[in-house]
Formats: C-alpha cells, sequence, structure tokens
C-alpha cells in the first residue's frame, strides 16, 4: 500500500530527476551515472544526512552502498539498528566530479530536496555524516553557535530549538574515516551507541 510519504517522497525523486540548478547535473546520464535520491524508511525515527554520492553510489543510485556503507550498516547493526529502518540521504543529490568536497554554491541550490524529505519524513534525530553536513545542519535548526570541528562534537546530542523543537542533532564523522584509519572504528562503534534509545 503506498503511502502518503511514499507519494510526497517519489515527487521529490521526479524533482531531482529534472534538476539543472548547478553542473553536476551534466555528469548524469541514467546508464552510468544517476542522482542519488535516498531510501530506507520513510517515517523512519532516525534520518542520515552524508554530503555527497561517490562513484559507486552514482553508479547504483543508492546512499552509502560502497565501502563507507558497509561500514555505516555494520555501525548500524552495533547499535541494535537495522539499515532498512533508517533513511538515508545526502546534501548533494549528484556526485561531485572526482569525489570532491561540495561547493558552497552546490549545497545552496541542492538542499532544499534533503530539507522537503526532512519535512516528510519527521525523524526524531538527524544524524549528519562529516563536517558538511554536520554544519549545514545544525546552522539550519538553530544550533549555530554549538558548530565546532567534529572531532570535539561527534558523537553529542544537540536538541533543536524554536520551530524544529523535538528534533535531535547527534552529528558522527564519516564512515569513510574508518576505511583510511582503522582504529577509529572504535570511536565511531562508542558513538553509535547513543542511538539505541530512538530505535
Amino acid at each position: 500500500m503506498v503511502s502518503i510519504n511514499d507519494e510526497k517522497l517519489k515527487q521529490i525523486k521526479d524533482e531531482v530527476l529534472m534538476c539543472k540548478s548547478c553542473e553536476l547535473y551534466k555528469d548524469r546520464n541514467g546508464d552510468e551515472f544517476q542522482p542519488v535520491i535516498g531510501e530506507g524508511n520513510h517515517e523512519a525515527n532516525i534520518m542520515f544526512i552524508g554530503e555527497a554520492p561517490g562513484m559507486q553510489e552514482a553508479k547504483t543510485g543508492r546512499p552509502f552502498c560502497g565501502r563507507a556503507g558497509q561500514i555505516l550498516s555494520e555501525l548500524l547493526l552495533s547499535a541494535g539498528i537495522k539499515r532498512e529502518d533508517v533513511y538515508i540521504a545526502n546534501l548533494l543529490k549528484c556526485r561531485p566530479p572526482a569525489n570532491r568536497d561540495p561547493l558552497p554554491d552546490e549545497i545552496m541550490v541542492c538542499t532544499h530536496f534533503v530539507e522537503k524529505q526532512i519535512e516528510i519524513i519527521k525523524p526524531k534525530v538527524i544524524c549528519p555524516l562529516g563536517r558538511y553536513s554536520m554544519k549545514f545542519l545544525m546552522e539550519k535548526f538553530g544550533l549555530s553557535d554549538k558548530v565546532d570541528g567534529i572531532s570535539k562534537i561527534h558523537g553529542q546530542m544537540f536538541e533543536c530549538q524554536n520551530d524544529f523543537k523535538g528534533i535531535v542533532i547527534i552529528p558522527f564523522y564519516h564512515p569513510a574515516v574508518v576505511a583510511y584509519n582503522p582504529p577509529m572504528k572504535k570511536t565511531l562503534l562508542n558513538d553509535f551507541k547513543i542511538l539505541e534509545k530512538f530505535k
């Protein structure tokens, strides 16, 4: 049975497929590279927001499906959470060339899609993965004064104020950090324990 959320999220997908607001759309071509809209439970309590799709993600249209995705799935299981019970998206829907960092103007024109996804899904917890999504989301949710380096605030809970009261932001290191710095896995496993209370 198709829910209202399913229909609304399908509408966002259609809008992304038509979008030409920045130059990144030029690398899409259905066969090889496609936008990565997001996937998971459309009524999830927990939502993860990364920065931008990588090569593997752009090839499959699925977020976090490469090495970082395997690590994310392991981290979720360590907290007793199934991947299909959360929703996973990115700030940018299209892959930046050579997996470079998102540019400010790309973030500015693309993030209205993820903002709509948040409004539709209404998660209790939003987990930015990495510093770009952390900065964007904390500023959006009225927590600009709490923004600091990811190494200082990872794994901490920040309760949103004003219109967004009731939503909790918990920034995490991007799972890719484990791929090139394996000892970091222990830090992430420890940080993810905080999610046990929200599943």
